[in-house]
């Protein structure tokens, strides 16, 4: 069956401004489960290639009008071609039912990019790399482990969804008592979902942001609901994910074969960031010498979305160049 057509802004309706050293279209490419995928191509305007390539995503929530578009940007401004996506279910991106989330198919949506980027005439298939942001971050390292096509992976301020889905924040709710409680109220949904013939809304950032919120939700909200990130298609701006709509997370975690990615990785982390210790968690499961943590001295979760007097752009374009030699 073919995908329904997907609505493809023609507005540059980012919430970063347009860069005038670098070349921008919308793109389409479909994953292995059929799944059209809706992106933002950014080419140098300097260098005629075949280019080294990128692919960007997240947040986890985010689209593509968000932090990665503004990396993929950033890292075109430095002589790469790259490629920002909606995750499946989300942005400009089909798949039905809206808002749903999967370890598998999102892993599958980074290769199903690298399998777009890899036959492009400008770009060289030996040095494609892939960018994971937040909950990114994680797939991107799932996806390295699975794809030997990347030859390079930058997580940054990044969260392994699987572990926040399976013990909570901090790993407070590591039990299997709290895990049951969790199944149960996903399957209480689930059976009034089906009932209803509808998918109930987890909610985004919360709003109005109570007095006594972690500073971290705070950041959220300054990001996502403020004019600095706030998109209408955003889902973490907006009304969230469905209830059931990362359930599987719960189930199948995502850095099991972490130390098994041969090619280049780079942890990035803010110094006060609060998922700091899954980046520091995920970088001890690395193996070889070609595996970095940078950890940016007082950044928080957020800064790393979109600061660009924090994220390092020029490392990360020094991390790439280094390991597509």
């Amino acid at each position: 069956m073919e995908n329904a057509p997907l609505h493809l802004t023609d507005a540059w309706d980012k919430v970063f401004p347009k860069s005038d050293r670098v070349d921008h279209r919308k793109v389409t490419f479909r994953n292995r489960y059929g799944i059209t995928l809706a992106a933002d191509l950014y080419t140098p305007r300097e260098g005629e290639g075949p280019f080294a390539a990128i692919a960007v995503c997240g947040p986890f929530g985010a689209v593509k009008e968000q932090s990665s578009g503004l990396y993929a940007q950033a890292m075109a401004e430095r002589g790469f071609l790259t490629l920002a996506f909606d995750p499946s279910y989300t942005g400009e991106s089909g798949g039905e039912p809206r808002y749903m989330a999967s370890p598998d198919i999102n892993t599958e949506d980074f290769q199903a990019a690298v399998d777009f980027l890899s036959v492009q005439e400008n770009v060289d298939g030996e040095r494609i790399g892939i960018i994971g942001i937040c909950g990114w971050g994680g797939l991107a390292l799932n996806a390295a482990a699975l794809d030997t096509r990347v030859k390079a992976t930058v997580a940054s301020t990044m969260y392994d969804m699987s572990r926040v889905a399976a013990k909570g924040y901090f790993d407070a709710n590591d039990s299997p008592e709290e895990r049951h409680r969790a199944r149960q109220t996903f399957n209480a949904q689930r059976t009034e979902d089906y009932r209803t013939g509808t998918y109930r809304r987890a909610g985004g950032v919360v709003d109005p942001l109570p007095e006594d919120a972690p500073f971290f939700v705070k950041d959220y909200y300054d990001y996502y609901k403020t004019s600095r990130g706030y998109h209408p298609r955003s889902l973490n701006s907006n009304d969230g994910w469905n209830v059931t709509g990362t359930m599987s997370f719960l189930n199948q975690p995502l850095l099991a074969y972490a130390g098994e990615i041969r090619s280049a990785v780079l942890i990035l982390h803010g110094e006060k960031a609060h998922s700091r210790y899954m980046g520091e968690d995920a970088f001890r499961a690395l193996k070889g010498e070609n595996k970095e943590l940078l950890i940016l001295p007082g950044a928080v979760h957020t800064d790393l979305y979109d600061r660009m007097d924090v994220i390092p752009f020029d490392t990360l374009a020094d991390f790439f160049t280094r390991n597509f030699r």
